[in-house]
């Protein structure tokens, strides 16, 4: 699916979520989503960190997934949108040396099956999403489904400013093009690419 309609559906569930009881009208059930007793679509993520000012506290990933076919989810009362199943599942990682880290998931994680009575929900990736923190300052990456399925990696940069900044509370998503930077010079990036292996 194209990452642009990734990410709509993604700020339209959130914004149906943020919805008080009474807007909605009732509540779904929260299905009970089983883990894939047989996973085979391995990938490995790996992300790496260019040209950063200084070390970070930690680096963090996280694998978003959804359910892709939304003809499986009931529509909601009153409201009558459809706001699919999503989870999210962290990702370990490990120091590859440098400024290099890796980890591995499953594209096929989450078990496919009837939630609603409605037919199979078939599960899929969203994202990969990568934070690194310094301080008080997260700094953010995803590379989205289409990318991930393609082995296309993604590069965002930073300005160094805001990792001397780092007691102010933000997550800076940076920029795709540094030249956009007043000084490029004083940039730093972040690139994840996620490749798929043999089991």
């Amino acid at each position: 699916m194209n990452p642009t309609r990734w990410r709509h559906v993604a700020a339209t569930a959130s914004l149906f979520l943020a919805l008080p009881f009474s807007a909605t009208g009732a509540t779904m059930n929260k299905p009970d989503v089983k883990l894939n007793p047989n996973p085979r679509m391995r990938y490995e993520i790996t992300i790496e960190v260019n040209d950063a000012p200084g070390p970070f506290d930690s680096v963090d990933a996280n694998i978003n997934y959804r359910v892709a076919n939304d003809a499986c989810v009931p529509l909601t009362p009153v409201v009558g949108a459809t706001v699919a199943p999503t989870r999210r599942e962290p990702v370990k990682l490990t120091h590859a040396g440098g400024n290099t880290y890796k980890g591995e998931f499953f594209a096929d994680l989450l078990q496919d099956e009837d939630y609603y009575g409605k037919g199979v929900c078939h599960w899929s990736v969203v994202s990969a999403d990568v934070e690194a923190h310094k301080g008080k300052m997260d700094f953010a990456s995803s590379v989205f489904n289409e990318d991930i399925f393609n082995h296309k990696e993604v590069t965002r940069f930073y300005a160094n400013r805001a990792y001397a900044e780092d007691q102010t509370a933000l997550v800076n998503s940076g920029n795709p093009d540094r030249s956009q930077f007043k000084d490029p010079s004083k940039t730093f990036s972040i690139t994840l690419r996620a490749a798929e292996k043999t089991l």
